[in-house]
């Protein structure tokens, strides 16, 4: 995402904005892209902090920056987000905390306007991005009342049944059971494909034959559960368009059956704009707790993670990067905001 901003930003800066001069490198320039593998990156909060230190001055020698100069400035940035597929509202909540950060203070003589506006707006992405979390084994654990019953929805696609594979993978690494309802009873191949997962993983299956009503495949889920005393029930559901209301409503009744303890919606972060509408029509008619973002490791451009968060104010629980078992992590706000801001990466 920082790429494209910053090409803007260089345009701008071409055609003579006054005063913004948002030319010239950020402090600490060249940082190599992170790799795909989200990791902690308490470092990456710590050197914001430091570099905004050295950033504006109170002092005599400085140049201001005016509230017009920074909306004119941001008008030009508003065209490098949209095409990364940042929604709107986070646009405007963006531009609001530009002005905030920026309006009416000096630069440092020395210091350029890129470095203060690529400093804010890091500042407004973390701030969108971090979302109360969910801890999902502290809740498994926390909830006396077993199995925990995790309901899955999204649209065809976005890879919800490998996703829920590989958090069936997640949870036994957290030392934790569970069981997989086969809930796509529409889609060919569909019971096949998590029979093979389910033989990967070492995990048991709970299938019906095709066509077979999906609420009662998770009924049967959770009653093998309550007998086996396993922890998880992992319920798969057929992939709907948001539009569909027949498949909706089916979705609605696994919900009446089984009352999930989590309904996650599974996204594709290459969907652009197209999953922010599909997350709303979801949350609207199911009630979704959290979010799932996937192909994160094809997605340059970040907007949909940042529209998912602020939109529906619901929080990214993980994230996938890879087609491997292990390729689903836990979501840090720090990693994405290290990964979309880092210098080097595609536009």
């Amino acid at each position: 995402m920082w790429a494209a901003i910053k090409a803007r930003l260089r345009r701008s800066s071409d055609s003579d904005a006054p005063e913004a001069d948002p030319a010239g490198p950020p402090s600490g320039g060249g940082t190599a892209p992170p790799s795909n593998r989200p990791t902690s990156s308490p470092s990456a909060t710590h050197g914001e902090t430091a570099s905004d230190e050295g950033l504006f001055t109170e002092g005599f020698l400085g140049r201001k920056l005016r509230e017009a100069t920074v909306d004119e400035v941001f008008d030009d940035l508003e065209v490098a987000l949209l095409q990364s597929d940042v929604a709107l509202p986070v646009i405007d909540k963006m531009r609001k905390d530009l002005r905030r950060d920026l309006a009416g203070r000096k630069l440092r003589f020395g210091v350029d306007s890129e470095s203060a506006i690529r400093s804010s707006l890091m500042r407004s992405v973390r701030s969108i991005l971090a979302r109360p979390p969910i801890d999902l084994a502290a809740q498994v654990r926390a909830q006396a009342d077993k199995p925990f019953v995790i309901l899955f929805v999204g649209v065809n696609g976005t890879g919800k049944t490998t996703s829920l594979a590989k958090l069936a993978g997640w949870l036994g690494s957290q030392g934790l059971t569970s069981v997989i309802a086969a809930g796509d009873t529409f889609r060919a191949g569909a019971i096949e494909q998590l029979l093979v997962h389910g033989e990967r993983l070492g995990i048991r299956v709970i299938r019906q034959k095709e066509g077979s009503d999906p609420a009662a495949v998770a009924f049967d889920a959770v009653e093998h559960a309550k007998a086996k005393k396993v922890d998880v029930v992992l319920v798969d559901t057929a992939g709907r368009q948001h539009t569909n209301d027949n498949l909706i409503e089916e979705a609605k009744k696994i919900r009446r059956v089984v009352k999930p303890s989590l309904t996650l919606f599974v996204g594709d972060a290459l969907s652009g704009h197209d999953v922010v509408e599909q997350g709303k029509e979801f949350n609207a008619a199911l009630g979704i707790d959290g979010l799932i973002l996937t192909k994160l490791d094809a997605d340059a451009k970040g907007g949909s993670a940042l529209s998912l968060t602020y939109i529906l104010q619901k929080p990214i629980l993980f994230v996938g990067t890879g087609q491997e078992y292990a390729d689903l992590h836990p979501f840090d706000p720090d990693w994405m905001v290290e990964r979309l801001f880092a210098e080097g990466t595609a536009a």
